[in-house]
C-alpha cells in the first residue's frame, strides 16, 4: 500500500457543495496544504454534483507542485440525479465497463496520470465481485490506479470483494460520538488484514450538536486540553490516532488554522486513561 500523508484532506466542500473556491483559492489551498505535510487529498466522482474533481484538477495543474509530492484519493459507483447526469433515481453502478470509466473521468478531471486509491463509494445490495475484480484488475494491470479499497463497507462485504481482488483501503464513520467500528468487528478485520483505516466525519458530532453526549464529551476536553496544551478538535483526533489500527483522518474543513491545529494532534501522546476517559464520556458509562 502506498502511504497516505497521516491525515487527509476532505475535499467535498471545496466547491459546489461549499466554499466554491476560485482556481485561484483552491490552487492556493493545495501549496498550503502541501507545505503542511497534508499531501493527500480525498474526492469522490460525485462532489459538488459532479464538477469538484474538475475543478480541483485545474488548480492542481495552476499549483505547479509535482505530481509524485501528492496522493490522489477518488470513489465511484453512487449515480445521483441532478444537472450533470439524467438519472430517474440515486441507485449504485459497479459493472466493469462503468468502474473503467469512472476512473478514466477521474483521472481526467484530476489532471493526472494515476490514482492513488480509488475505492468503491458505497455497497451495492446488486455488486458482482468478479466483475469489480475484472474491472480492478484492468486499471492496475494499465497503471491508472494503485490502491484499491471500498468505503462505507462491512467486514462481511469486504470480504465479499477480497476473495477477488486485493483490498487495500476502507474508508468508513468513525469518531469518538460514531465508534461503532470498534464493536463490529470493521477494525478488527483491519488490523487483521493489514487494510488502511480512513474516517470521515473524525471529529463526530461533538461541533455539531448539543446532547447529553457532546455536553459530556465537552466537559473532558475542556480538562484534558489544559493537560496538554492544545485544541479540543486536536484531541479528538489524537483519541484516533491511538488505535493500534492507524487510522488516518480525513478532514473536511477549508479553514487554515484548523488544518494546522489538526497536525498538531500527531505530537500528542494519550495517556491510555485518558482515552478512556474520553470513551467513557461518549458512551456515558464505564468500559464493560
Amino acid at each position: 500500500m502506498k502511504p497516505t500523508s497521516k491525515i487527509i484532506i476532505g475535499c467535498m466542500s471545496w466547491g459546489k457543495w461549499g466554499k466554491q473556491f476560485s482556481t485561484k483559492e483552491a490552487t492556493e489551498m493545495v501549496q498550503f496544504c502541501v507545505a503542511n505535510g497534508n499531501t493527500t487529498f480525498d474526492h469522490a466522482d460525485l462532489y459538488g454534483d459532479y464538477t469538484t474533481e474538475a475543478e480541483f484538477g485545474a488548480a492542481f495543474k495552476a499549483s505547479k507542485i509535482d505530481r509524485e509530492k501528492i496522493e490522489l484519493i477518488t470513489k465511484c459507483g453512487i449515480q445521483n440525479p441532478g444537472e450533470t447526469r439524467d438519472n430517474k433515481v440515486k441507485y449504485y453502478n459497479y459493472s466493469k465497463e462503468y468502474i473503467i470509466w469512472s476512473a478514466e473521468q477521474s483521472l481526467k478531471n484530476l489532471k493526472t496520470d494515476y490514482l492513488d486509491t480509488f475505492l468503491l463509494h458505497r455497497p451495492s445490495a446488486l455488486m458482482h465481485p468478479e466483475e469489480i475484480a475484472e474491472a480492478i484488475s484492468t486499471l492496475k494491470r494499465d497503471g491508472k490506479i494503485i490502491n484499491f479499497g471500498v468505503s462505507n463497507f462491512t467486514p462481511s462485504q469486504v470480504n465479499l470483494i477480497v476473495d477477488h481482488v486485493s483490498v487495500d483501503v476502507n474508508q468508513i464513520e468513525f469518531s469518538l460520538t460514531q465508534n461503532s467500528a470498534m464493536k463490529d468487528g470493521t477494525l478488527d478485520q483491519m488490523l487483521q488484514k493489514k487494510m488502511q483505516p480512513m474516517s470521515w466525519s473524525p471529529l463526530g458530532s461533538v461541533f455539531r450538536e448539543e446532547t447529553h453526549q457532546t455536553k459530556s464529551i465537552k466537559e473532558v476536553l475542556k480538562r484534558l486540553s489544559t493537560k496538554y496544551n492544545c485544541t479540543d478538535d486536536a484531541l479528538l483526533l489524537a483519541w484516533l490516532f491511538k488505535h493500534p489500527a492507524k487510522v488516518a483522518p480525513v478532514i473536511g474543513t477549508t479553514n487554515k488554522d484548523r488544518i494546522l491545529n489538526a497536525n498538531k494532534a500527531l505530537e500528542i501522546n494519550l495517556e491510555l486513561e485518558d482515552w478512556f476517559i474520553m470513551l467513557e464520556a461518549s458512551n456515558g458509562q464505564e468500559v464493560a
